[in-house]
């Protein structure tokens, strides 16, 4: 077990030429960020999580009761042992052919055999009370610890010089706001990869597992590294759209129709702008460039890249649906839905309507249209309930 720890921990990998691990020990004069102290993001991370459940129980449901947010979910589908043994048992998607055959036994016609089909999946879908309970707490968070970044940031030399990320690197003290910012945020990602499990079903949730797996990755490599300087720029320049997209999404379960739609096409700017424009003009600039003119090559330097490509692919991805969405609200004159963390598991209710009927301006839940992999950002779909 040692020999496979000190293969990992190979200096020669994680640090620039002629720097030791020892010489980032922290002492009496300066501290450095410690990989131990990663374990701190444990049980903040369970924290944080309890933090959430008492919020959305005790103050998120209040407010979304006080707005008229809907509490009931879909329709229940009618009692029925045959086809809830069908449901649970064999498949949520019966074919033609045991459509026939359960028409046959139940002396059904196939219609109503796959409105109850349609309803009892609609039955598992969470209600809009819950989606808006969960979008407040997002909301909370990232308002929270977007200002909480601005404030520390507008104080450090790296905001209005990026080269002064790596002045001094990686001999930089660890401040004790940068320490806080960093545990939060790491915390928060850790709370969001066990929640995904638990949270309103999305249809990106392979895109958004892979987002988190990038990002808990980042900083904790960025914090063993002490390249927290450039990672903080990052965390700012990530929750800014997302606080203006849980905006959207609440405004959207209110049924604030043209504040839904007009927080959106902002949220579809800002996104566009943070993650198209300033990541890789301003982030990816200087990892690539101005580090390499600081400290020359080492491995570790292409693996942080690495990642920060990886990143910016998801965000091409993403923006692409915004777009499209964006593109068809202005066509249609009317955001139809939030399509980058309301696009849920399943799109039942295009059943009811024929898709070259369907209204696209409609509001919908399901995310059944085009962009239907965008962890939740507004799609224009064919069904009738939403994220």
């Amino acid at each position: 077990m040692a020999g496979i720890l000190a293969w990992f921990w190979n200096e020669r990998f994680w640090l620039p030429h002629n720097v030791t691990w020892a010489d980032l020990q922290s002492t009496e004069e300066a501290a450095f960020p410690q990989a131990e102290d990663l374990y701190l993001a444990f049980p903040l991370a369970f924290c944080i999580f309890m933090i959430r459940l008492l919020f959305e129980r005790f103050i998120a449901k209040p407010c979304a009761l006080g707005l008229k947010v809907q509490a009931s979910g879909p329709q229940k589908a009618q009692p029925n042992a045959i086809l809830e043994k069908v449901f649970t048992a064999i498949t949520k998607h019966p074919d033609e052919k045991r459509l026939e055959g359960l028409s046959k036994q139940l002396d059904w016609d196939v219609r109503s055999i796959q409105r109850w089909f349609r309803q009892r999946r609609n039955q598992e879908k969470p209600s809009t009370l819950r989606k808006f309970c969960e979008s407040m707490w997002r909301f909370t968070f990232y308002l929270y610890i977007f200002t909480y970044g601005v404030r520390f940031l507008k104080k450090t030399p790296w905001l209005w010089n990026t080269r002064q990320c790596w002045s001094g690197y990686p001999y930089q003290p660890l401040m004790p706001d940068l320490h806080y910012y960093y545990m939060v945020e790491l915390s928060f990602y850790w709370s969001l990869m066990f929640s995904q499990f638990i949270d309103v079903k999305r249809k990106d949730f392979g895109i958004m597992f892979t987002h988190h797996v990038i990002g808990v990755t980042l900083i904790t490599f960025s914090y063993v590294t002490n390249l927290t300087r450039v990672g903080t720029l990052i965390f700012c320049l990530h929750d800014v759209a997302d606080v203006v997209l849980e905006a959207a999404k609440m405004a959207n379960y209110c049924k604030c129709q043209k504040l839904s739609d007009l927080l959106f096409l902002t949220f579809a700017v800002v996104f566009i702008v943070s993650r198209l424009g300033i990541y890789p003009l301003w982030i990816l600039n200087t990892t690539l460039f101005e580090l390499y003119e600081a400290l020359g090559n080492f491995p570790a330097f292409w693996v942080f890249n690495v990642l920060l490509m990886g990143l910016q692919i998801l965000h091409c991805l993403w923006s692409y649906l915004i777009i499209k969405t964006a593109y068809k609200a202005i066509v249609k004159g009317k955001v139809a839905k939030d399509a980058r963390s309301d696009v849920e598991s399943s799109s039942d209710e295009e059943e009811t309507v024929p898709r070259s009927k369907a209204p696209h301006s409609t509001v919908t839940t399901n995310g059944t249209s085009g962009a239907n992999g965008t962890n939740g950002y507004l799609t224009g779909a064919t069904s009738s309930e939403e994220h």
